[in-house]
């Protein structure tokens, strides 16, 4: 299957918190759109490698993605190396997205800026042809995406662009909540401690910073993107109105 977007994320719960909205908005549009989590996110103080799987294929529901795939990489410890490399060139040639998203080039927890490189050497190597892949005992041709950006996390970086995610933020919530053992949720029973993300007020933070992203260009909710490339339009009929 070819799909538009991929998003990537070191753990189960990355993209929803830093992109579904841009997501939500493209399948709203017609797109195929995907998720690839590099890790199962074991090493969290809450919640199960099980746990998770589960929470990110009732996620994946919500947000009505094509694909979701985990690559089984070890959270904490994974490398940017030549096997690591590889399986993320697999699944671009798998899937030979026109736009790939992937974490924060600098964050609060290492593994988002680790992550961030390795899928950004990754994309370059995937569109080198005597870089050779099998998938499935064929040859796999060499594919590398038109655009890739990094999504916003929990440090505030200027965003390159924003795009209005107005009339989908409930859903985007929801299926952020879709991880019950990692943020707040009433329903979710544990002895586990308490921890950064599952009080109360780091959705409400989530919310705020969407607010505010929004707020730049005159709509209720945007998400921010960083882009290392130029971007181009083919007219001015891709702006919206800003109404500031």
């Amino acid at each position: 299957m070819k799909l538009d977007i991929l998003a990537f994320g070191v753990h189960p719960d990355d993209v929803e918190l830093g992109c579904s909205g841009t997501l939500l908005m493209e399948k709203k549009n017609g797109k195929k759109i995907g998720i690839i989590d590099l890790t199962q996110g074991e090493l969290g103080t809450r919640g199960t490698a099980a746990s998770r799987k589960e929470e990110a294929e009732n996620a994946g529901r919500i947000m009505g993605v094509d694909v979701r795939e985990n690559l089984g990489m070890e959270d904490g410890f994974f490398k940017n190396d030549r096997d690591n490399q590889l399986k993320i060139i697999k699944v671009l040639r798998k899937y030979r997205p026109e736009i790939i998203m992937y974490n924060a080039p600098d964050d609060r927890h290492p593994d988002h800026g680790r992550s961030a490189q390795l899928v950004y050497d990754a994309t370059f190597l995937s569109g080198l042809r005597k870089i050779e892949t099998e998938m499935d005992g064929e040859i796999q041709e060499a594919w590398r995406p038109v655009y890739s950006f990094n999504y916003i996390q929990d440090k505030y970086i200027e965003p390159s662009f924003v795009i209005d995610i107005s009339e989908v933020i409930q859903k985007k919530i929801e299926a952020v909540k879709s991880f019950k053992s990692q943020f707040f949720h009433p329903d979710y029973v544990s002895t586990e401690p308490q921890t950064y993300i599952s009080s109360p007020e780091f959705l409400d933070s989530v919310i705020s910073r969407s607010a505010m992203f929004g707020k730049m260009i005159g709509v209720q909710h945007a998400e921010g993107f960083i882009s290392k490339q130029m971007i181009g339009f083919s007219s001015f009929d891709a702006l919206i109105k800003n109404k500031i």
